[in-house]
């Protein structure tokens, strides 16, 4: 039973980015901001640090590969994009101290590595028209605020989680 609460949970999130993608864009004085809800990048980087980097990975393929079908056209660009974050991330984690705060800030910083890399690997195939500046103002700052906020209400509850599901495999 533990071993299938952490992937359902990822499943959940996955579920959930597409509800709270329904709130975007928001128009604030006559300009259309963009809030991208990251909740299962945000996840996968929790599970890289408090449980496993390879179990991250594994699940940053599904996961990825699920995205790639379910809401864009090209199939691979978040099935690459999603385990290669995770591995960005466990090579950080090895460094840093794995504090609560520190991840929270790990993960902020991978959530605006992947909008970058989503944006320049857009640009590359022609497939948004938006400069990079209006992408900074437009869409990845007000991402960074949204995921923030997600991440403050929820980053301790992923770690308690996962440290208990963890313990409880270990047999701690």
């Amino acid at each position: 039973m533990i071993r299938f609460i952490i992937p359902l949970i990822a499943v959940i999130l996955f579920f959930l980015e597409p509800v709270f993608s329904l709130f975007s864009p928001i128009s604030i004085a006559d300009v259309s901001y963009t809030l991208v809800p990251r909740f299962v990048i945000v996840y996968l980087i929790f599970i890289t640090a408090y449980y496993g980097r390879k179990r991250a990975i594994l699940y940053g393929i599904i996961l990825g590969l699920l995205y790639d079908m379910y809401h864009i056209d090209i199939i691979g660009v978040y099935t690459f994009l999603y385990p290669v974050i995770c591995y960005f991330a466990a090579l950080i984690i090895r460094q840093i101290h794995r504090h609560i705060i520190t991840v929270m800030l790990l993960s902020l910083a991978m959530v605006a590595l992947l909008e970058l890399m989503s944006f320049f690997f857009a640009s590359l195939i022609a497939l948004t028209a938006i400069g990079f500046e209006e992408f900074i103002v437009l869409r990845l700052m007000p991402t960074m605020v949204a995921n923030s906020i997600f991440v403050g209400m929820f980053g301790y509850l992923f770690k308690r989680l996962i440290d208990e599901l963890g313990m409880q495999k270990a047999g701690i």
